[in-house]
């Protein structure tokens, strides 16, 4: 993208590079809280209609941690992910099965390693506020904010575009 085209980004081309960039797998660091206590840790994520999703141990900490408070952040290299936590109940309950199929063809030694069918829910993530560092093909740092409530995409140049020479 040069770096001029990004700036007049509608919200869903910023939804697309959002979900472009996060492909169909990723680690995310996983932020939560409850009071004052602050939690990160990795999860292994999915990507599909336009969610994250995530499987974990109903009795882990962060699970807890997660019914007590479901706002949380994910993050991947320069993509932050502000949203809301959905338990979706056990992923062998998913009616199509989706993510257990999908996660089983991305992340497969983690699913052959830590799927425990009667304590693995399944976690949607609706995001609510992205922000997403990127470079332009011709080297300009800049930043895509999106609202997922307002539908509003904020472009942010962090280095300037050079004047053109006439």
């Amino acid at each position: 993208m040069q770096f001029s085209d990004a700036q007049s980004l509608t919200f869903e081309q910023a939804e697309a590079i959002l979900f472009e960039k996060l492909g169909t797998s990723k680690i995310m660091a996983l932020g939560s809280a409850v009071g004052t206590h602050v939690m990160v840790r990795n999860v292994s994520c999915l990507f599909y209609d336009n969610k994250i999703y995530f499987k974990t141990d109903k009795n882990f900490r962060k699970t807890q941690q997660l019914f007590e408070n479901p706002n949380v952040a994910l993050c991947w290299s320069g993509v932050q992910v502000e949203g809301i936590a959905v338990n979706k109940g056990l992923v062998v309950d998913e009616p199509d099965r989706r993510f257990e199929k999908l996660y089983d063809r991305y992340l497969s030694g983690s699913y052959n390693r830590y799927s425990h069918t009667d304590t693995e829910i399944l976690i949607e993530v609706t995001p609510k506020f992205v922000e997403i560092w990127d470079t332009s093909r011709d080297n300009y740092a800049y930043q895509i904010f999106i609202d997922f409530d307002k539908h509003e995409v904020i472009f942010k140049p962090y280095d300037k575009e050079p004047e053109q020479s006439v």
